[in-house]
């Protein structure tokens, strides 16, 4: 059996990763944290041009540029890279948690109790409709 000669044009088939959510992803937690484009790009030695590219037409950025942003803006990689099969978890919801993993046990159990009151507060104003 014999395999059909490969040329050197010849390339391997894989799927295109869709980076537009990522670039969705980078603006709205830019946007988020009042920072410009030019300040963000300035950050990371890339050009404002370049970043208006991955934020705006899904470039793919090096591997370096796309770690960068996505710690810069505490974005989760498994929801870019995986999309919404992430066990039904909002971008929100992994940026707060991002942002718990950086809190003491004495600001975590502010939260805490901050959380039961607003679900408290949810059921009682329920509790009236």
């Amino acid at each position: 059996m014999d395999m059909p000669k490969r040329t050197k044009k010849d390339k391997r088939p894989v799927a295109k990763i869709d980076f537009k959510p990522y670039g969705a992803a980078i603006k709205a937690g830019r946007t988020k944290q009042k920072e410009s484009r030019n300040k963000a790009a300035d950050a990371l030695f890339i050009s404002p041009r370049y970043l208006a590219n991955i934020e705006n037409k899904g470039q793919h950025p090096s591997v370096q540029v796309f770690l960068e942003l996505m710690s810069r803006y505490h974005i989760s990689v498994d929801q870019i890279l995986h999309g919404e099969a992430m066990e039904g978890k909002s971008t929100e919801r992994m940026q707060f948690e991002t942002l718990l993993d950086e809190l003491t046990d004495a600001e975590i159990k502010i939260l805490t109790a901050t959380a039961q009151a607003l679900l408290d507060a949810r059921a009682d104003s329920e509790g009236e409709n």
